[in-house]
């Protein structure tokens, strides 16, 4: 993560491991793996934008997890880092989709934009992209981001592609009786998802114009809102590329009179 103001909190449930079961392009930009096995459940399944660190093994069948740290702490770091290089898994920041713990399964939903350049492509994308049914992955659990502030049912929520699973997440797992609005911008139309929300959170939709910076949209539309959607108190997530979740934060606490301690934002990627 770049900046960002989300706590770390680690789970006592430690290291995790599942396997790829279902596979599945759902739409242009986005991949869906739904992983299995007895592990999961032990998971501690917190709703909302629960995320964690996902190992994937990129090395092949030659990737090891047992030599992991349960924690992803400095230590927990320091000692991935001491993996030989050979059999050392990839880890990425993900959040849950789904789970569905009377079948101990849970879905993971990977963006893949297509690009020329494989230098650009990254490392999760184009495993996932491959399908991999049948591949071994490790899970650290490490908490929520979002944080609802006492004293309010309103909420404000925006992201990119990259937190729509977030977003939605905290979309389903809010109480009913919650009200305010949800911004999400995707690069194509057939990237949206069904919402399950409550009645009171107004939820737009933002497709991407072609070659337009990924999040600034979104950030129009969220100075574009009505003073009221920020007038008083209100619980606030903001989380996606750099520029959408510091300009957003920016703009609610220095031009809407948001307090600092009511906006969670997350820089979940950098544009070059």
């Amino acid at each position: 993560m770049a900046s960002s103001n989300i706590v770390v909190a680690h789970a006592d449930t430690g290291l995790i491991t599942a396997e790829v079961v279902r596979a599945e392009r759902i739409s242009p930009n986005f991949v869906r793996l739904t992983i299995g096995g007895d592990d999961l459940a032990r998971w501690r399944h917190l709703g909302f934008d629960q995320w964690f660190r996902l190992a994937m093994p990129v090395a092949g069948d030659a990737t090891r997890f047992d030599r992991m740290s349960d924690r992803f702490d400095t230590r927990g770091y320091l000692k991935y880092l001491a993996l030989p290089k050979a059999t050392r898994p990839e880890i990425r920041n993900y959040t849950v989709r789904a789970f569905r713990p009377e079948a101990a399964e849970m879905d993971i939903d990977f963006v893949v934009h297509e690009s020329s350049d494989p230098a650009h492509a990254g490392v999760a994308a184009p495993w996932a992209t491959s399908l991999p049914i049948g591949d071994r992955v490790a899970l650290i659990d490490q908490g929520c981001g979002y944080r609802e502030v006492a004293g309010t049912d309103r909420v404000l929520l925006v992201g990119d592609e990259t937190a729509l699973p977030a977003v939605l997440g905290i979309l389903r797992d809010l109480p009913a009786e919650s009200t305010g609005h949800a911004i999400i911008e995707v690069p194509d139309a057939a990237d949206r998802q069904a919402v399950t929300a409550p009645a009171g959170v107004d939820v737009q939709w933002i497709v991407r114009q072609p070659h337009a910076r990924p999040g600034a949209q979104a950030l129009d539309a969220l100075r574009a809102l009505p003073e009221s959607a920020a007038d008083g108190p209100v619980s606030a997530f903001i989380a996606g590329e750099q520029q959408l979740a510091t300009g957003g934060r920016r703009h609610l606490v220095n031009e809407r009179g948001v307090a600092k301690h009511a906006v969670d934002f997350c820089g979940y990627w950098r544009q070059s």
